[in-house]
């Protein structure tokens, strides 16, 4: 019986000595994880130590030709689901006399049409640049 209560001591000390080391990390990890990153600085007051910064696009100005080759391409350079092809004036007319003109097709860009989900995937494209977009592929 003896040799039984020394063979559960030894496992049950090294389990008391690893729950109070894991304890101990647990806790710093925690204390770590909870920490402050920043401060919050509210326009018109006194922030020590912060410099004003003024946000970035984050790429730059992008042409037509870009949003087309990216954006619009992938349906419209081959007709796909019936999207009218780049180039083909003809079918463009046709969308626009159905839709009014050339606002009428902006807006069922931006809004979504058929399979076209709304504004044809570019989500951060400006009605601008959807509209330049519109007038180079359909030469409208």
């Amino acid at each position: 019986m003896n040799l039984m209560k020394k063979m559960l001591a030894v496992p049950a000390a090294v389990l008391a000595l690893w729950a109070v080391t894991a304890q101990a990390t647990t806790d710093e990890a925690i204390a770590e994880r909870l920490k402050p990153v920043g401060e919050v600085c509210i326009m018109g007051e006194e922030c020590k130590g912060v410099e004003t910064v003024a946000a970035s696009a984050g790429g730059g100005a992008r042409t037509t030709d870009d949003i087309i080759a990216k954006y619009c391409s992938a349906c419209h350079a081959t007709g796909v689901l019936d999207a009218p092809k780049i180039g083909d004036t003809a079918a463009w007319k046709e969308r626009a006399d159905h839709q009014g003109g050339l606002d009428g097709i902006l807006a069922a860009a931006i809004s979504g049409i058929n399979a076209m989900p709304p504004k044809g995937t570019c989500a951060d494209c400006t009605d601008d640049e959807l509209r330049e977009a519109i007038q180079k592929m359909s030469g409208l």
